[in-house]
Order: structure tokens, then C-alpha cells, then sequence
């Protein structure tokens, strides 16, 4: 647990994730929107705020590679090892789906993206919530994510839920994004 993990913010947006809402929290190099994943309702409103389609798919976050466990079923130790290694900057890996993850988290994909967050605040969050929550930056479809909290909130208002204090990580661009079978490139951090 993380010095957080008991902080009444995290614990009050924890509590919004539980209650199918969407929060705003930092992330390593921007805001990100993150609700329960398993809440189509949640999913839905975070998909309607950024103007996205749900056939895009949605990136989960989690602050230890255990909490994924049921969606890395089915893969072998090679795969497990190379998805657990530590990496300096912020990797999400795109894991073959098993069937365990919604529709609305996979979208068109025969992938499910999964990133191990780094960052304190955003994995506090996963901790307090008992699992990987939704993490996709904090901006309309087309328009620079938020850095700031402020720009969040010219963003969303009042149409989020829930928005944490904190500050961004030191991560200069948003996660590396890598293809967990072959390690490679899809989108560079």
C-alpha cells in the first residue's frame, strides 16, 4: 500500500469507482478517467465525455501484475515474464484477450491493453478498489490530454464525478503502448 492508501480522497474516489462513477486522477505523464471496468454504465459515460467509440477499446490500469490475474490467463511463462519485467518508462502491453474482459474494455480487439502503474495516487486507487480500473486520458477525442488538474476541469466540470488532487508523474509522453506476443512497437512512450 502506498501513502495514499489512506488518504479521504483516494477513499472517497474509491468509493465513487465502487458506485459505478468516473474520477479523474494523475497518472505518470497525464490525467487520465478511470471508472470499474466491469460497469458498462461507467464505461459508457467515460466513452460519451471523450466523444469515443467503444470499438477503440480502453486501457486498465493496476498497481501489481496480481490483480490481473484472471485476464492474463492462458498465457505462457515467457509471456507472464516479459509482461511482469520492470520497465523505466510507463509500458501498457496489448495481451491476447482470453474472454474475461467486457466488450466495452476490449472493443474490436482480439487484445486487452494492461499497464502496471508506476504512480502513487493511481495505484492507490487500484489497490483501495481491489483491482484494475479503467485509465484513459483526460481529454475530448482530438484534443491534447490534461497535464493539469485545472485543465481537466475545462474539460469535463462538473461531468465527472469525481476529480482527486495530485500531479502528474515525470514521464515525458504518454505510455509506451507494445504488443505482448511479439514486444513489439505500437505506439512509442
Amino acid at each position: 500500500m502506498s501513502e495514499w492508501s489512506d488518504h479521504a480522497q483516494i477513499v472517497q474516489a474509491t468509493q465513487i469507482l465502487k458506485e459505478g462513477g468516473v474520477v479523474a486522477y494523475p497518472t505518470e505523464a497525464v490525467w487520465g478517467l478511470g471508472c470499474d471496468p466491469w460497469s458498462e454504465a461507467g464505461v459508457e459515460k467515460i466513452l460519451r465525455l471523450k466523444n469515443r467509440h467503444v470499438d477503440k477499446g480502453l486501457i486498465l490500469i493496476a498497481s501489481e501484475v496480481s490483480q490481473f490475474e484472471s485476464l492474463l490467463q492462458g498465457l505462457d511463462q515467457c509471456q507472464r515474464d516479459r509482461f511482469g519485467d520492470s520497465r523505466v518508462k510507463p509500458t501498457t502491453w496489448l495481451v491476447p484477450h482470453n474472454g474475461s474482459a467486457p466488450r466495452w474494455i476490449v472493443g474490436r480487439h482480439n487484445t486487452i491493453a494492461l499497464r502496471v502503474t508506476k504512480h502513487p495516487l493511481a495505484a492507490a486507487l487500484c489497490d483501495l478498489f481491489g483491482g484494475p480500473i479503467v485509465s484513459t486520458s483526460a481529454n475530448p477525442q482530438s484534443l491534447p490530454a490534461a497535464v493539469t488538474g485545472h485543465k481537466v476541469q475545462d474539460y469535463f466540470g462538473k461531468d465527472i464525478d469525481f476529480q482527486t488532487a495530485g500531479e502528474i508523474g515525470l514521464a515525458a509522453k504518454e505510455s509506451e503502448i507494445r504488443d505482448l506476443l511479439t514486444g513489439g512497437v505500437i505506439r512509442p512512450g
